[in-house]
């Protein structure tokens, strides 16, 4: 690149052309332009395809040996694919979730149904809704219990998800529920005149 400066008449004041001279030193004043003139001979859009620029290209094995790259630093984190357990764990999780809406997909609205929660004895129920809520993540199956062992009429944080008395409606997850022939019970109560 050659630099020429301009007086604020377009006189050539003179050329720019000694590397170690600061640009004070030069007759610059106000209206004064630098004029550079290209001799690289490049043509116009030479450069605008990035393919045809030259890359600096470093072998793999030497880039990993650099503690300072992008590799080292995403390894140290352990973020993306460079954290092996969080890797597993999301895998498991979403292995789970395919689970539990497989298991959700087979438990069809009306049918009787046992549910068998940890800790507690079996309780006989009507599946009144399967699939997803807005309270908590996952797939959700609402029971009408046939005895008032539930938490509430299925109404959870002001919504609605089907109907019931209170105390008989209660969401469980999918595996807790085995659908079936589960007549009601009879209490050995009748009514009678």
């Amino acid at each position: 690149m050659d630099l020429e400066l301009y007086g604020a008449e377009e006189q050539l004041l003179g050329r720019l052309d000694c590397d170690e001279a600061l640009l004070g030193s030069y007759p610059v004043a106000d209206g004064c332009r630098v004029h550079v003139i290209d001799q690289s001979r490049a043509r116009m859009g030479e450069y605008e395809d990035v393919s045809r620029v030259e890359k600096y290209e470093i072998a793999e094995s030497d880039y990993k040996k650099r503690p300072e790259s992008l590799w080292s630093f995403l390894r140290q984190q352990r973020w993306g694919h460079y954290d092996a357990e969080g890797t597993r764990r999301r895998a498991e999780a979403a292995q789970r979730r395919a689970q539990e809406a497989a298991l959700a997909a087979a438990l069809p609205l009306g049918a009787r149904c046992q549910v068998r929660l940890l800790g507690q004895p079996s309780k006989l129920a009507t599946i009144m809704f399967v699939g997803q809520t807005h309270f908590k993540r996952g797939y959700w199956v609402g029971v009408r219990y046939d005895e008032p062992l539930g938490k509430h009429d299925s109404s959870v944080g002001g919504r609605r998800y089907f109907e019931c008395q209170p105390k008989y409606g209660a969401f469980v997850k999918p595996q807790s529920v085995t659908p079936g022939d589960f007549p009601e019970e009879e209490d050995g109560l009748k009514d009678e005149l």
